[in-house]
């Protein structure tokens, strides 16, 4: 697996607010957000559920990431998919860094992911409990 989801109850942009100040209490931001239902509908005119794609980044361990290998960008920031589903609860969805920074080859690397890994699932475990 990639990732490591939870499912939780309100609007979709409560839970936005909630997973941003979650994400906060272990370092990160979130410097993008794609709303990936109202791309597709202006692109494609296709209807689709809310489903957003939040990148977070921890400043100081992308920095370390980056300075350790500084192709890594490629697999930066972390993402975390916050979607609706049919029944009308929420998924919140967190990219496993671990999964993904397996790819590079760097033990520099592997030790950031799992502090990053650490960190999302600290936050996952305090939105399960909101």
């Amino acid at each position: 697996m990639y990732g490591f989801s939870i499912r939780v109850s309100g609007s979709m942009d409560s839970v936005i607010e909630k997973v941003t100040e979650a994400l906060k209490t272990e370092g990160f931001g979130v410097l993008t957000e794609i709303d990936v239902q109202v791309t597709l509908k202006k692109k494609l005119d296709v209807d689709r559920k809310p489903y957003m794609i939040l990148g977070a980044c921890n400043p100081q361990l992308a920095n370390q990431a980056i300075n350790a290998e500084p192709d890594i960008g490629l697999l930066l920031p972390c993402n975390v998919v916050v979607r609706e589903e049919d029944d009308g609860g929420i998924t919140i969805a967190f990219m496993d860094p671990a999964a993904v920074l397996d790819l590079v080859d760097h033990p520099a690397v592997h030790d950031i992911a799992m502090q990053v890994k650490s960190k999302l699932e600290k936050v996952c475990d305090l939105l399960k409990h909101h």
